[in-house]
């Protein structure tokens, strides 16, 4: 199946739940945040297991993980149900430092006899020593579990010079050991805060049951106020070829059965062979799951070596930190649709103004295109302006009724907010007050008022599916408010999704490469997943 993604974009301007099982995302709290483990002093190990894929396929993989219990979580484990750290997960614990305190990392290599040895890479990163295990090309390597000599762990010590995202990776054999899952994420939290203090994040206002779930106390990605956000994100990017998988199991198995019948005088290998060439990836991950794996919750008890999902939620208006990853071989143009992403800095660097050292002048991505091992930092929001309807579904027949239209009056940046009047419960918070009771049809079936760039389909004709359109407003009963009651768009009325309840719009974000939305070429799947958008009001739960 061949998919024009550019038309997708154009589609989910203005219907932007136009996806594959939107209702069920809007019917369910499966949401995000950027989970990892905390402390001065990190116990990885590496080892194999199987990762699970959408098309029911079990992949032998190896993976980071954590040899003894971590020191803490962030967000705490208390406030993260399932919140654990196994001995093997894809990609390896996310690692939150903060900038300018050494730390440790010691790994122990529990890989098979014949993979040989392991060792992490930390790019960006200052290495103060590395001890114990043995001399490698690129680093200290960990042994063998078989090779007994003293010192088999390896001790890296570290320091995070500057805040920021960062990779880490194996750096032995890298052809065959990030292949087999052996990567991670490093985020460092900036140790001061801005000269000028970061406000509260937007949505304690408007929804005071929600916790502030940001990694960094200071609420600024970087030392800087232009680097201040309300919530974050953290997305790895990776593809697997089983072929290679595949020959690493069958390997292990030979090696491990002809050395056990080795008295009767057969030659063994001792070490595995893998053709790493030529790679033909059929399989492509956020955060080590394919679409719709990636939008279960965070530590889903089904995907037990696979514990980060990958599903943004926001609200209108807020700063929302992307933290991206790219990792494997490839690279993967990852676009996010409903807005570009203004990016702050790569692999920790704050991209400045030449001109003014003040200010950041990072570039305004349609696409965020992930080169292996780079990592990059940006922003996102989405607020509704320009698209010239009223995304809150208010007509004329409204405008005397504030229960349902309390109006709009512009604050000074043109939006209806607590500055300029707006009830912290209004239906139409942070509304773009330009666009305000502005029709969405042009041919209404319901009571929407003329005028309006598109024709919503009558919700009683399913030549589209049922899933066709969603509803295309924001916010409780909004598709009633817009239609009345001799209409609804679809798929409002189901039992999922039903007209009077919750209504938010689903952007797809996905790669640009229309090979990496598939699984094994099936459509959808892969490198795919949701962003959600919610109206103020609506308590997102990130703690799952």
């Amino acid at each position: 199946m061949r998919l024009n993604t550019c038309k997708l974009f154009s589609i989910s301007r203005l219907l932007p739940a136009m996806v594959v099982a939107v209702t069920l995302l809007l019917a369910t709290a499966a949401h995000a945040a950027a989970p990892g483990i905390t402390g001065a002093a990190f116990d990885l190990v590496a080892k194999p297991n199987y990762i699970s894929q959408p098309d029911g396929q079990m992949i032998y993989s190896w993976g980071y993980g954590c040899n003894t219990v971590p020191a803490g979580f962030n967000p705490p484990a208390s406030a993260m149900p399932g919140a654990n750290c196994p001995d093997m997960q894809v990609p390896g614990p996310t690692l939150v430092v903060t900038q300018g305190v050494q730390f440790t990392v010691t790994l122990a290599n529990a890989l098979p006899v014949a993979a040989g040895n392991t060792s992490i890479l930390f790019p960006g990163l200052r290495l103060i020593s590395a001890t114990g295990g043995a001399a490698g090309l690129l680093t200290q390597e960990a042994v063998s579990p078989t090779t007994l000599v003293p010192g088999n762990p390896v001790v890296y010590t570290l320091v995070a010079d500057t805040p920021g995202t960062r990779s880490y990776y194996s750096g032995t054999q890298g052809d065959l050991q990030v292949e087999m899952g052996l990567y991670g994420a490093v985020i460092a939290l900036p140790s001061a805060p801005p000269a000028t203090a970061c406000p509260p994040p937007n949505f304690h206002a408007e929804a005071a049951t929600e916790t502030d779930f940001r990694l960094s106390p200071t609420g600024a990605a970087y030392g800087i106020a232009d680097s201040c956000y309300d919530r974050e994100y953290l997305f790895q990017f990776s593809e697997i070829d089983p072929k290679i998988h595949q020959q690493a199991i069958d390997q292990v198995a030979s090696i491990a059965a002809c050395t056990t019948a080795a008295a009767t005088g057969v030659t063994c290998a001792t070490t595995l062979d893998v053709a790493t060439e030529p790679y033909h990836p059929t399989y492509f991950m956020i955060n080590g799951r394919s679409m719709p794996d990636d939008m279960d919750t965070n530590y889903a008890a089904q995907y037990p070596h696979q514990p980060y999902n990958g599903n943004p939620h926001m609200h209108p208006g807020e700063r929302v930190l992307l933290r991206v990853v790219g990792t494997g071989r490839w690279q993967h143009p990852f676009h996010e649709h409903g807005n570009h992403v203004r990016i702050l800095a790569r692999d920790g660097n704050l991209i400045m103004s030449a001109t003014d050292p003040t200010k950041l002048a990072g570039p305004l991505l349609f696409t965020t295109t992930t080169t292996p091992g780079l990592a990059m930092d940006g922003i996102f929001y989405w607020s509704g302006r320009g698209l010239n309807w009223d995304v809150y579904g208010h007509h004329a027949a409204d405008a005397n009724n504030a229960a349902v239209d309390p109006g709009c009056t512009p604050d000074s940046n043109g939006y209806y907010t607590a500055a300029s009047g707006a009830a912290l419960t209004a239906p139409n918070y942070y509304e773009w007050c330009a666009d305000h009771n502005k029709a969405l049809e042009a041919a209404p079936f319901g009571n929407v008022g003329t005028g309006g760039p598109v024709t919503l389909p009558d919700a009683n004709i399913l030549v589209n599916g049922s899933w066709y359109g969603g509803s295309a407003y924001l916010g409780p009963d909004a598709t009633i408010r817009a239609t009345g009651p001799n209409g609804t768009t679809p798929p409002s009325g189901t039992v999922a999704n039903s007209p009077s309840g919750e209504a938010g719009f689903a952007f797809m974000w996905h790669s640009h490469n229309e090979r990496e939305i598939t699984t094994s070429n099936v459509f959808p799947g892969g490198m795919l997943m949701m962003m959600l958008v919610d109206p103020r009001f609506f308590v997102i739960d990130e703690s799952n």
